[in-house]
């Protein structure tokens, strides 16, 4: 099936490529994909990435390994000088479903993790979160604007993924907070990726206050670029898409640049991410079953919030 799609990778026009056609390629191209689904719209060139974690809206390591096989498989598929034209992804956009945009880590995953004195997959957790927001922040090597919509809650460091694009929006009734420092932990990337966006002062005030913001309030302090009415964050992404098109390549040199300039994301990241496991594997008892208490109390205010939706509980993994 995939046979058919072979000229629009090697180079041959694909800007006519059929919705279908775009996601059968990066989906022969990057394999598996759970707990992300895919959408194409050719009109803006954009490509729709919803974050679907199967047990609880963290970002789990299958999540976050999902999303860096799509950054790569676009990479892979049309990142060759000649195909600029022709590629049929200009646009990079993420978005949630749900009552929360995301909880944060995936603490259930962490506690496995720590019981098992599993540093290689505590590394390889950072990893996979490092190399997704140096890509999303590079715009995957300037072939692509990444664009991310929040339209609920989010927590914790679930909120670097989207804060890693070049442009993040988020609806009116969201809401932003950090409170890992209250159980002794902090999130990989958010010191490098939160700077960046608010400077260093605001970002320390952030993550050291565990307050939380309102949208305006987060966008105020530099975190967003814009706040936008309830229900209207994808339309926002596709006006921005459709209006950007025109001056797609200097856009992406602009977003280049700018990061460029900020410095070496990536090896400020490994650092971090060094940090973060030494961190981890430190945790004092104490704080390991106060982390096992909010993975706990995760999953009953999941309950109730479905229970009171009328949908089927996805909380409750079982494995903390």
């Amino acid at each position: 099936m995939f046979q058919s799609y072979a000229p629009a990778i090697g180079g041959a026009p694909a800007r006519g490529l059929t919705g279908k056609e775009v996601i059968e390629a990066i989906r022969h191209s990057a394999g598996f994909l759970p707990e992300v689904q895919l959408a194409y719209e050719p009109e803006i060139r954009t490509l729709w990435v919803t974050i679907k974690p199967e047990l609880k809206p963290v970002f789990t390591l299958q999540l976050l390994d999902s999303l860096g096989k799509v950054q790569q498989a676009i990479m892979d598929l049309w990142s060759a000088p000649e195909d600029y034209h022709s590629a049929p992804v200009r646009f990079l956009a993420f978005r949630g479903t749900g009552p929360f945009f995301t909880l944060g880590g995936d603490l259930d995953f962490y506690l496995d993790c720590l019981a098992k004195n599993d540093r290689a997959a505590l590394q390889e957790y950072a990893r996979l979160s490092i190399e997704g927001a140096v890509r999303n922040a590079s715009g995957l090597n300037g072939l692509v604007v990444t664009l991310s919509t929040i339209h609920a809650k989010a927590i914790g460091g679930g909120i670097d993924a989207p804060r890693s694009c070049n442009i993040m929006i988020a609806e009116e009734q969201a809401s932003f907070v950090y409170p890992e420092i209250k159980f002794n932990h902090f999130p990989i990337t958010a010191v490098a990726i939160l700077s960046r966006r608010m400077g260093a002062r605001a970002a320390e005030r952030m993550l050291l206050s565990a307050e939380e913001m309102s949208a305006e309030e987060f966008m105020a302090a530099g975190g967003l670029e814009a706040v936008v009415p309830t229900g209207t964050g994808e339309d926002w992404i596709r006006k921005y898409a459709a209006d950007s098109l025109p001056m797609h390549a200097a856009k992406t040199a602009l977003f280049s640049a700018f990061n460029r300039r900020a410095g070496d994301l990536r090896e400020e990241l490994e650092h971090l991410g060094q940090i973060w496991t030494d961190c981890m594997l430190r945790l004092h008892p104490s704080a390991i079953s106060k982390l096992q208490r909010i993975a706990q109390t995760q999953d009953r205010m999941l309950a109730r919030v479905y229970q009171r939706q009328g949908e089927p509980s996805t909380s409750g993994s079982g494995r903390h």
